[in-house]
């Protein structure tokens, strides 16, 4: 019997030590494992951005813009009376001063909706260009016809002749989700057709200050300037926004984009393509975010909803019997969420549209339905801005908020929230996120004293002391008459 236990010890000796070199062997493997794992799952993302890259360049244009305009160009700096008087430059007689012909040439990107060759853009790529030229990757040139453009939006429609052509399917941006995947495709800085990846780091970003009506998706896809007008689109190739600014010390990425979404662009086409303008709707209110504490002024539980700061008079929201002090809870059974988002839904119903609006009135509920009016021919303005129409711009004070994003902490001064095309701020060179700090060598800090400023200027001409990023200079501006 003792040879038996000999050898039913010797067998599970053997096992033992064959299972210890399974688990040994199995554990130096699994590293490995996990690396080739990693390795793989790698392979497959790229795959996939190849896919998106190969689906959605051909229909991704080039775009290059020609404007040119005349302008009074004096034979030396100090030719003019108004830098006589400030700077003592003797004065030089009129017919010294020649017109000079000025041409300007910019860039961007846009992407072509239709096979017969409709391309969406901003507004800023093409605004009153003079020619806008339109290039396809396989590098064919087409000459393109402006349709329509919606400066408060920053949005444009322009189209080439031609058939057959590659075109990309615009999604649905309501379904994104931050930490999605997106790809951004352009021509930053002229490089054709350049792809870049990231992911939704945001949504709904409003107040930023780049246009009248915002509702922007922020991304870390890198954006750089020529990426303007381009596609941002998931990993299905679908356009789920258009690629229009970037936030930027330096004027480079900085990991911040931001994109309009597809679907306010596809209201905005909707109507340019059938009107070549944009008519939106007016509810007639001055409206305001209902803080904690002005729920708790109100006596409200919750600060949900959008405070009646003013109703306007004879408009459609006063005939309607809406009252200063009602809290507006949901529109059409949606909840209205922040005063951008309910601006911006107002803003694309069509007028003549009804709407019903649920709000709180002296701690009671009640429904109000209003028929959506026509915003007139005025050029709707951000909150708090102040239009200047004889020299072109729109101003806002600076608050500390945007003086944060804009890089202008410790400055003082007010910031140009939009610039018309052609107009004397355009043609002297200011630009929309400048900082106004002095006008005719007098320092400046609200709208109101720039507006009094320019009014008080000598024949119509002002000096104006301009910071742009981390640099100032004077520039002379004429108002039109």
């Amino acid at each position: 019997m003792q040879p038996r236990a000999n050898i039913t010890k010797i067998s599970l000796s053997v096992l033992l030590a064959t299972l210890l070199l399974f688990f040994a062997a199995l554990l130096t493997a699994c590293p490995v494992l996990a690396q080739k794992d990693g390795i793989e799952s790698l392979k497959q993302t790229g795959q996939a951005f190849r896919a998106v890259a190969k689906k959605v360049s051909p229909a991704v244009v080039f775009i290059k813009v020609e404007k040119e305009s005349e302008v009074t160009m004096p034979e030396f700096p100090f030719g003019d009376e108004f830098f006589r008087r400030f700077f003592g430059a003797p004065p030089m007689p009129e017919h010294r001063q020649k017109p000079h012909k000025r041409r300007a040439i910019g860039q961007g990107s846009g992407f072509i909706i239709s096979p017969d060759g409709l391309i969406m853009t901003n507004n800023h790529v093409v605004g009153d260009a003079d020619k806008v030229t339109v290039r396809l990757l396989d590098g064919r040139e087409f000459t393109a016809d402006t349709i329509g453009t919606d400066p408060a939006t920053d949005i444009a429609l322009i189209k080439i002749d031609e058939t057959d052509l590659p075109f990309l399917k615009l999604g649905d941006s309501d379904k994104l989700e931050v930490g999605d995947w997106v790809l951004a495709v352009g021509n930053p800085f002229g490089l054709s057709h350049t792809l870049t990846a990231g992911i939704v780091s945001a949504k709904g970003r409003s107040g930023i200050g780049l246009n009248d009506y915002e509702n922007f998706i922020q991304t870390d896809a890198a954006i750089n300037p020529g990426n303007s007008g381009g596609p941002l689109v998931n990993l299905d190739g679908e356009v789920i926004g258009i690629n229009t600014a970037i936030f930027s010390r330096s004027g480079g990425y900085m990991g911040i984009g931001f994109a309009i979404p597809i679907n306010m662009a596809k209201q905005i086409r909707d109507q340019l393509v059938k009107h070549g303008k944009v008519t939106r709707g007016r509810l007639g209110v001055y409206i305001q975010d209902l803080t904690r504490d002005l729920a708790d002024s109100f006596g409200l539980d919750k600060s949900e909803g959008i405070l009646v700061a003013q109703v306007i008079e004879d408009s459609p929201a006063e005939k309607a019997g809406i009252r200063r002090g009602d809290v507006i809870l949901e529109i059409d059974g949606d909840p209205v969420g922040k005063v951008a988002d309910f601006r911006n839904r107002v803003a694309l119903t069509a007028p003549g549209t009804k709407v019903r609006l649920r709000i709180l009135r002296d701690g009671k509920k009640k429904t109000i339905k209003v028929t959506i009016g026509a915003m007139e021919d005025e050029k709707p303005g951000k909150s708090g801005t102040s239009s200047i129409s004889s020299f072109g711009l729109q101003l806002q004070p600076l608050t500390a908020d945007l003086a944060e994003k804009l890089g202008y902490e410790g400055e003082k001064g007010v910031l140009v929230a939009g610039v018309d095309p052609g107009s004397p701020a355009d043609e002297a060179g200011i630009e929309r996120g400048d900082l106004i700090q002095e006008v005719n060598r007098i320092a400046v800090t609200t709208p109101a004293q720039v507006r009094e400023a320019l009014k008080k200027s000598r024949g119509g001409k002002a000096l104006l002391l301009v910071r742009h990023g981390q640099s100032t200079r004077y520039l002379a501006i004429r108002g039109e008459n």
